[in-house]
C-alpha cells in the first residue's frame, strides 16, 4: 500500500540496478534466499486522471494560470468583506471557466482511459504450468512465455526464444513505431530456437540479463544463458533479437518470446513524449497587456480610495444622516479601513481583466484547427492522406514565421531513387535496357544475348546484391513460412518477390542489379543467395556491421562459396575514401563528384579479403564486444573502425531523387512573403547544390559563397570575415551561402555572431553534411539572436526531429522514412507544396482573427468598467456599483461573447486566392504588426473613448429629462424617484452592448449567416433577457432592484433617442477614421480587398451556379435563365463569363471560387470554361 502511494506521488525510486536478470517462464533459482526483482504490470496508462485525484489535480492545474488564480483571490475577498458587489458575480464567471476546462479535459483523459482499456484487456496466449492459457494484456508478467501469431501485434517488449521456422527467425514490421513499412527480420538464439513446443519451452533453463528500460527504439543490450546437459551456454543479444510492443508479426505463422519490458517500462510507452511546452507570441503579448491592464486595474482602485478619503474629510460628507458610522467603524484602525476601501475598489474594477478571454482563445484554437484538416487543397489523394494538426495552440504563429529550415530527401524530393550511373574501377557506366554500358558506347548488342562482364563488375554487382538489409516478400500467402524460401527463386521471376527496404537507396541499388543480371533471391538462415545471370550463388553471412549516423557506413562480412572470407561495405564518400588503400581512388573521387553535380545522391562501394588468421581475430574481438553489458557501443566502435580499414576501391554509384511537384513556386512563393529558407542536409555539397539550384531555392544569378572545409578556428574566423566583406562589396547582386557540417561546427564554437551577420545577408542558406542535432543546433542559434524570429522547421525522417522541436513551429511530411517526426511535430502535411497554403493562407487568417480577438476583449472590458470608475465621482467613491449584479455577471458570458467567437472563427480579410496569389501580403501582418503597442494603445484608447461618450452621453441625454416615461406626467420633482441609479445605469449598459457588438460589426469583412445570426441575436437576446428579468419578480432572488427599470425605460422616447444618439456618436467617427485611412494611406491588404471586391462583384451568387460544374439542379438551371436574360451567361450549355464591366477572364487551369465563400472548405470549384 506504501509503495502504491509513493507511485501515485511520484517518489517511487528508480531500479538502483544498472541490470535486470530475468528468469524465463519465471523459473526462480530454488537455493539460497533468492528475492525476485519487483518490474511494472503490463498496464498501459496514457491517462492524466484517475477517479480519485481528477478534481484535485485538475483545479490546481488551471489555478496555476495566472487569471484563474486572481479571479479565485477576487472571489474569497468578496466573501471575507463587504464588497459593493455579490460575491456571484466574480464567482459564477470563474466557476463557468473552470467547470468548462475541466469536462473538456475530463472527456479528452475518459477517451485515453477507454483506449487504455481497450489495450489492457486485449487477449493474449501465455505458457504456465505446461500449457498455453489465454489471459488479458495487462496481467502478463516479466519473465512470462508468450505466443503471438501472423498479424498480431506484440503486448510486451519480447526476447524471441523461437518461431515456426527451423532457423527461428521472423518478420515483423514497425509502422506502428516508426512508420517504416519495410520487413525486418529478427532472430532467436541458436540454443533456443529449437524449443518450438509448449512442453520443450516448460523444459527450457534460461536466464535473461539485459539493461534496465530506456526509450531507444534502437539500443538494447543483454545476454541470455541457456543451461544444457549441466552446461551454462552464454549468448549476446541485440536489437535484432528484441521484439517491441506495438510492432506487428508478418509472414510467420507464430513466435514465442520471453516478456523482459512490460507496460509503462516498454519501449513504446516510454517514447511517449511530452514535449516541451510551445507559447505562441501572440500568447506572450496578452500575457503583457493583462500586466498593464492589472497595472490600471490598480491605478484606478489607489485614486478611488485615495480620493474616497479626500473627500470624505469634508465634515458634510464624513458621515450623511442616512448613513450613519457604528461605534466599531469609529474606532477600526485607519490602515485596515483604507485596505479593505481598496480591496472593495478593486473588486469592484477587477471586470477589466477579462476572465473569459482565455476559455475563448482555447474554443477559438480548438475549433480553428479543424479549418485545416477539413481544407481539400491539404488533401493528397494519391496517398489518401490529409493535413493534421496536433497541437492547436500554435495556429497564429504560423502567419508569423520568418525563417523556414527544411530537410532536403523526402522533403524536397520524393524519396523515390532510381538508379542512374556508377563508376566500376574508374570507368563510367549507365544503364541502357537492364544492361551496364561504359560511357562514350552505345547499347549495339543484340536483344536476348548475355552480356559480359569482366571480374570488378562483377565484384561490384556482388558487392551491391550481398552488402544491404533487404528483405523479400513473395505474392503467394504464407511461402517464406516454413520451408525452403530459395524454392521460390528456381521458377524466379519478378512477378513473384519484391524488395523492402528501410532505405531507398538501398532498394534502388538491389532492383538496378537485379535487372542488369545479379539477383538478390533470399536469405535462410545465416545463407544469402543470388542469381548471377541464372547460375545460383551461396554466401554465408557471418556478420553484420550495421549502419549508424556517426560511421556513415554498414558492412557485411560473407564466406564465399569458395571458402575465403570477404568484407563488404558501402557509404558515404568521406567515410570510405580515406580507408581505401588500392583501387581507382582519384578517379572515383572525381567520378562522385560529377554524380554530385548532376543532383544525384551518391554512395561508394569498397571490399577486403580476409586471410584466416585475420577472420580469427576479427571474430573474436566482434564477439568480445556484442557479448558486453557495460559500454557495448563505445567497444562495438572500436571494432567496427578495426575492421573496416585497408579497404579495396569498387566503385561508386549514383541515384537520382526526383523532386517533389511544386517544389520551385513554393520556395519562391516563401521568399515573397518575405520568409528566409534555408536548406539542410546530409547530403554531399555538390548533390545538394545541384538540388538547391533545380529546386529554385539557389537561383543561376545568385553569388554562391562557400564556407567550406574549415580546419581550424583561425581558418574559419578568417573566411567568414572575407565572406562578410564580400557581401558589403556585392551589396547589389544576392547572395548563398553553402556551409558544411565540420565548418559550421568550428563557426558555432567560437564565431556565432561573425556567422549569424554573414548569414543574415545572405537570402538563401544552404548547410550540408549535417549531423541531426547540428540541425537543431542551427535552428537554436537563429531563435536566440537578438531579433528573435519565428522559425518554422519541416522534416520527414527521424533525423529531423531534434529539428522540429527546437523550432517556435515544427512541420511533418508524411513522407517514406517513418512517422517519428509526424509524431514530433505541431502539424504534418503530405508534401511540401502544401506549405504555402498553410504559411499564407491559414496562417494569415488565424493571426489575424486571434490579434482581434485580444484587442477586441480587452477593448469591451474597458469599456465596460470605466462607466463603474466615472459613476463614483457622482456617488462620493461609496462603492455603489452601476450596474446590476447579474449584468456584470452576464456582460461577458452571454450579452458579448459570441459574436467575438464566430468573427475568430471564421474572419477573412482578403480571399484566400488573393492571399495565395500575392505572398507578399504576409508581410503586412509579420513581426505581431496587428499586437504592437501602438495597436494596443489604440484599442485602449478607444474603449476608454467610447465609455466616457456612453457614462457623459447618458448623463448629460437623460440626466435632466423630466418626461421618461414619454407622456409628460411625472413632474421634476420626482425626478429622482424615475430617473434613479438602475435606471442610468440600464440606459449606459444598453447603450454599451449595442456599441462594443456594432463595433465588432464594423471590423467584420466576411459576413456568414452565423455572423448574422449571432451580431444582430445577441442584441436581441440583451433585451429578451431583460424584459423578462426585469418584467417578472422571481421568487428566489432577495432583492429585485430592476423590477420594471428596462421596461420604464424603454417605454421613453427620449431614452430611444439617447440610445441611437450615443451610438452614432461613438461609430461614426471610427467609420470616417476607416473611409480617410483607406483612400488616403490604404495598406497592401486593403488594396487587395479593393481589386477582390470590384473582380468579384459581379461573380454573383447566381453566376457561381452557373459556373457550377456538377449537381446542376433547377435552381442552377433557373440561374442560367437569369444569366442568359441579364447578359452574363452565354446560351451555350458549358460556358460562361462574369460581366463584360470587371473584364475577368478564367483558363481552363485556373482556380475557381464560389462566392459564397464557405470556410469549410477553402478549395477551389472547377470550371469547365469560366
Amino acid at each position: 500500500m506504501l509503495r502504491w502511494i509513493r507511485q501515485q506521488l511520484g517518489f517511487d525510486p528508480p531500479h538502483q540496478s544498472e541490470t535486470r536478470t530475468v528468469y524465463v517462464a519465471n523459473r526462480f533459482p530454488q537455493h539460497g534466499h533468492y528475492i525476485p526483482q519487483r518490474f511494472a504490470d503490463n498496464r498501459i496508462i496514457s491517462s492524466k486522471y484517475t477517479v480519485w485525484n481528477f478534481v484535485p489535480k485538475n483545479l490546481f492545474e488551471q489555478f496555476r494560470r495566472i487569471a484563474n488564480f486572481y479571479f479565485l483571490i477576487i472571489f474569497l475577498v468578496q466573501l471575507m468583506i463587504d464588497t459593493p458587489t455579490s460575491p456571484v458575480t466574480s464567482g459564477l464567471p470563474l466557476f463557468f471557466v473552470i467547470t468548462v476546462t475541466a469536462i473538456k479535459q475530463g472527456y479528452e483523459d475518459w477517451l485515453r482511459h477507454k483506449a487504455d482499456n481497450e489495450v489492457n484487456g486485449a487477449p493474449v496466449f501465455v505458457v504456465r504450468s505446461g500449457s498455453l492459457v489465454q489471459t488479458r494484456s495487462k496481467n502478463i508478467r516479466v519473465g512470462d512465455i508468450v505466443r503471438v501469431a501472423k498479424d498480431e501485434t506484440f503486448p510486451a517488449d519480447l526476447v524471441l526464444l523461437s518461431s515456426d521456422r527451423a532457423d527461428g527467425t521472423c518478420h515483423i514490421t514497425t509502422a506502428s513505431l516508426d512508420g517504416e513499412t519495410n520487413l525486418k527480420t529478427h532472430y532467436s538464439v541458436a540454443e533456443t530456437s529449437v524449443c518450438q513446443s509448449v512442453s520443450q519451452l516448460e523444459a527450457l533453463q534460461a536466464v535473461v540479463e539485459c539493461q534496465q528500460p530506456e526509450a531507444d527504439l534502437y539500443r538494447f543490450v543483454g545476454r541470455i544463458t541457456v543451461t544444457q546437459h549441466g552446461e551454462e551456454i552464454v549468448r549476446p543479444l541485440g536489437p535484432e533479437n528484441l521484439l517491441l510492443r506495438g510492432a506487428r508479426l508478418k509472414n510467420t505463422k507464430e513466435i514465442f518470446g520471453v516478456a523482459v519490458y512490460t507496460g509503462m517500462e516498454s519501449k513504446m510507452a516510454l517514447n511517449y513524449k511530452c514535449k516541451s511546452q510551445k507559447r505562441s507570441a501572440v500568447e506572450k503579448s496578452m500575457n503583457t497587456f493583462l500586466i498593464i491592464y492589472l497595472g490600471i486595474l490598480l491605478f484606478e482602485a489607489v485614486i478611488s480610495t485615495i480620493l474616497k478619503y479626500a473627500w470624505q474629510a469634508e465634515g458634510k460628507w464624513g458621515e450623511p444622516f442616512y448613513n450613519q458610522k457604528t461605534e466599531q467603524e469609529r474606532n477600526s484602525s485607519p490602515i485596515l479601513k483604507f485596505i479593505s476601501d481598496f480591496l472593495a475598489f478593486l473588486v469592484l474594477y477587477n471586470f477589466i481583466i477579462p476572465i473569459s478571454l482565455y476559455v475563448t482563445v482555447e474554443m477559438q484554437k480548438f475549433l480553428g484547427s479543424f479549418f485545416i484538416g477539413w481544407d481539400l487543397d491539404l488533401y493528397h489523394e494519391e496517398t489518401d492522406q490529409k493535413a493534421q494538426v496536433n497541437t492547436s495552440d500554435l495556429n497564429e504563429e504560423l502567419g508569423q514565421v520568418e525563417y523556414v529550415f527544411t530537410d532536403k530527401t523526402g522533403t524536397l524530393t520524393e524519396n523515390e531513387m532510381q538508379f542512374r550511373e556508377c563508376s566500376i574501377n574508374g570507368t563510367k557506366y549507365r544503364e541502357v535496357n537492364s544492361k551496364l554500358v561504359p560511357e562514350g558506347m552505345t547499347d549495339d548488342s543484340p536483344d536476348g544475348s548475355m552480356p559480359h562482364l569482366i571480374g570488378e563488375e562483377l565484384l561490384f554487382l556482388q558487392a551491391v546484391s550481398l552488402c544491404h538489409t533487404v528483405q523479400i516478400s513473395y505474392d503467394q500467402p504464407d511461402c517464406l513460412v516454413g520451408g525452403d524460401p530459395f524454392s521460390h527463386a528456381n521458377g524466379f521471376s519478378s512477378n513473384h518477390m519484391e524488395y523492402y527496404a528501410s532505405s531507398p537507396d538501398e532498394k534502388a541499388l538491389v532492383e538496378a542489379a537485379k535487372r542488369i543480371g545479379v539477383a538478390f533471391t533470399g536469405t535462410s538462415g545465416d545463407t544469402m543467395e543470388i542469381k548471377t545471370f541464372g547460375m545460383s550463388e551461396k554466401y554465408k553471412l557471418l556478420h553484420v556491421l550495421e549502419f549508424d549516423a556517426d560511421r556513415r557506413r554498414m558492412s557485411v562480412i560473407l564466406q564465399t562459396p569458395t571458402g575465403g572470407k570477404v568484407l563488404f561495405t558501402k557509404g558515404a564518400e568521406s567515410a570510405i575514401l580515406p580507408f581505401t588503400t588500392s583501387g581507382e581512388i582519384e578517379k572515383t573521387r572525381l567520378h562522385v563528384d560529377e554524380f554530385a553535380l548532376k543532383g544525384l545522391r551518391t554512395l561508394v562501394v569498397a571490399c577486403r579479403h580476409f586471410s584466416p588468421e585475420e577472420y580469427i581475430d576479427v571474430d573474436k574481438r566482434l564477439n568480445a564486444a556484442r557479448t558486453a553489458l557495460q559500454q557495448r557501443e563505445e567497444r562495438l566502435q572500436e571494432a567496427f573502425s578495426y575492421i573496416e580499414r585497408d579497404l579495396q576501391l569498387l566503385g561508386a554509384t549514383g541515384v537520382e531523387d526526383k523532386l517533389q511537384d511544386k517544389v520551385q513556386e513554393t520556395i519562391e512563393a516563401l521568399r515573397l512573403a518575405g520568409i528566409k529558407v534555408w536548406v539542410l542536409t546530409g547530403d554531399k555539397h555538390e548533390t545538394a547544390v545541384s538540388v538547391s539550384l533545380s529546386c529554385g531555392h539557389f537561383h543561376r544569378t545568385m553569388n554562391i559563397l562557400e564556407l567550406l572545409q574549415q580546419s581550424s578556428d583561425n581558418e574559419c574566423a578568417e573566411q567568414l570575415r572575407r565572406l562578410a566583406r564580400r557581401i558589403k562589396e556585392d551589396h547589389v547582386i544576392q547572395h548563398g551561402l553553402v556551409v558544411d557540417g565540420a565548418s559550421l561546427s568550428l563557426a558555432l564554437r567560437e564565431h556565432e555572431k561573425l556567422f549569424m551577420e554573414v548569414c543574415k545577408n545572405c537570402s538563401a542558406v544552404l548547410c550540408c553534411r549535417m549531423a541531426p542535432l547540428q540541425k537543431a543546433k542551427v535552428v537554436r542559434l537563429l531563435k536566440t539572436s537578438p531579433e528573435k524570429p519565428i522559425t518554422l522547421a519541416v522534416g520527414d525522417g527521424a533525423n529531423d526531429v531534434s529539428m522540429i522541436q527546437e523550432a517556435h513551429v515544427g512541420i511533418g511530411i508524411m513522407g517514406k522514412e517513418g512517422r517519428q517526426a509526424v509524431r514530433n511535430s505541431d502539424y504534418a502535411i503530405a508534401r511540401f507544396k502544401f506549405l504555402a497554403k498553410l504559411l499564407l493562407v491559414h496562417g494569415h487568417f488565424y493571426y489575424i482573427r486571434i490579434a482581434t480577438l485580444v484587442q477586441y476583449f480587452f477593448y469591451k472590458n474597458v469599456c465596460f468598467i470605466t462607466p463603474q470608475f466615472l459613476y463614483q465621482f457622482f456617488c462620493l467613491f461609496s462603492q455603489q456599483t452601476l450596474y446590476d449584479s447579474v449584468y456584470l455577471t452576464l456582460y461577458n458570458i452571454c450579452f458579448t461573447s459570441l459574436p467575438i467567437l464566430v468573427y475568430s472563427l471564421f474572419e477573412q480579410l482578403v480571399h484566400p486566392h488573393v492571399l495565395q496569389n500575392k505572398p507578399a501580403l504576409y508581410r503586412d501582418i509579420s513581426k505581431n504588426a496587428l499586437l504592437s503597442f501602438r495597436t494596443f494603445l489604440y484599442w485602449t484608447l478607444l474603449g476608454f473613448c467610447h465609455a466616457f461618450v456612453f457614462f457623459f452621453g447618458s448623463y448629460i441625454l437623460m440626466g435632466e429629462d423630466t418626461s421618461l416615461l414619454g407622456n409628460g406626467q411625472i413632474l421634476r420633482a420626482n425626478r429622482q424617484l424615475m430617473f434613479g441609479n438602475w435606471t442610468f445605469g440600464t440606459l449606459v449598459f444598453t447603450v454599451m452592448v449595442i456599441t462594443v457588438t456594432l463595433k465588432l460589426a464594423l471590423e467584420t469583412h466576411f459576413w456568414t449567416w452565423m455572423n448574422h445570426f449571432v451580431t444582430w441575436g445577441s442584441i436581441a437576446f440583451y433585451f429578451i433577457f431583460s424584459l423578462f428579468y426585469g418584467g417578472i419578480i422571481w421568487p428566489f432572488l432577495h432583492t429585485q432592484d430592476m423590477y420594471f427599470v428596462f421596461v420604464q425605460l424603454l417605454s421613453s422616447g427620449s431614452a430611444w433617442f439617447a440610445i441611437i444618439i450615443i451610438v452614432i456618436t461613438c461609430l461614426f467617427p471610427d467609420v470616417m477614421k476607416k473611409v480617410v485611412y483607406r483612400h488616403l494611406q490604404p495598406t497592401n491588404t486593403q488594396k487587395s480587398q479593393s481589386l477582390s471586391a470590384s473582380q468579384t462583384q459581379t461573380l454573383s451568387c447566381v453566376e457561381s451556379m452557373c459556373c457550377y460544374q456538377h449537381g446542376q439542379s433547377g435552381c442552377s438551371r433557373l440561374a442560367r435563365l437569369l444569366e442568359q436574360m441579364t447578359g452574363q451567361c452565354k446560351a451555350s450549355a458549358n460556358n460562361c463569363h462574369a460581366s463584360s464591366r470587371s473584364n475577368r477572364s478564367w483558363s481552363d487551369t485556373e482556380n475557381f471560387y464560389s462566392n459564397d465563400r464557405s470556410i469549410l472548405t477553402l478549395s477551389p470549384i472547377e470550371a469547365t470554361h469560366c
